[in-house]
């Protein structure tokens, strides 16, 4: 059951870099295209998600063995981010949390302040960032990004710290863009509002 868990996440991961980033980046541009926005996921997703499935046996066969107890914390930061997830999507709707304002100039969106929002500016990137190391800690499955060949077992458990460590950076590097580019776009469609919340 963990390694379903691990593989569907190493799966679905990808749509969130591959679509909000360059949507936060060229939102003009995405405007204009309106729904077929929706289009790219399957374009650029749909082809890296089968190469990925085809290489799971190699992506899940590098497992951490934590203690049980960290199991557990991972278990709990799961239903944590989750829980935050499921708040924020209430508080966004379900247009505002698929970014259907972002993408479709008719639609009006308005600067939310209130529940997880009023405590951090960005609680869907939290929830996200929860759900991704507890399912981390929960399954053991290190997947990520630079992938070795198997002949080469020298230096094994470096070789996974270092995917730890890039796997930690791409998630910040990513929540970086993310939340940069976001901050941006909301000043300028807020402005007073946005900068007296900050």
């Amino acid at each position: 059951m963990s390694d379903f868990v691990a593989l569907i996440t190493i799966i679905i991961w990808p749509v969130v870099p591959l679509f909000w980033i360059p949507v936060h980046g060229l939102s003009k541009i995405f405007k204009k295209l309106g729904l077929l926005t929706y289009t790219m996921p399957l374009t650029t997703w749909l082809p890296l998600a089968y190469f990925i499935y085809s290489q799971r046996d190699f992506l899940l066969q590098f497992k951490t063995g934590f203690p049980m107890t960290i199991n557990i914390i991972g278990i709990v930061l799961l239903i944590t981010g989750t829980l935050l997830h499921i708040w924020t999507g209430k508080l966004l709707g379900f247009w505002g949390l698929l970014g259907l304002s972002e993408i479709s100039a008719k639609v009006r969106s308005r600067l939310v302040t209130e529940g997880a929002f009023s405590v951090v500016r960005h609680p869907t990137y939290l929830a996200h960032t929860l759900m991704f190391i507890g399912i981390f800690l929960m399954t053991e499955v290190i997947a990520v990004g630079i992938i070795f060949s198997k002949k080469n077992y020298k230096n094994l458990l470096m070789k996974l710290i270092l995917k730890l460590e890039l796997l930690t950076t791409l998630h910040i590097v990513q929540n970086i863009i993310l939340l940069n580019t976001e901050c941006f776009l909301m000043s300028h469609k807020f402005a007073r509002a946005w900068y007296s919340k900050a």
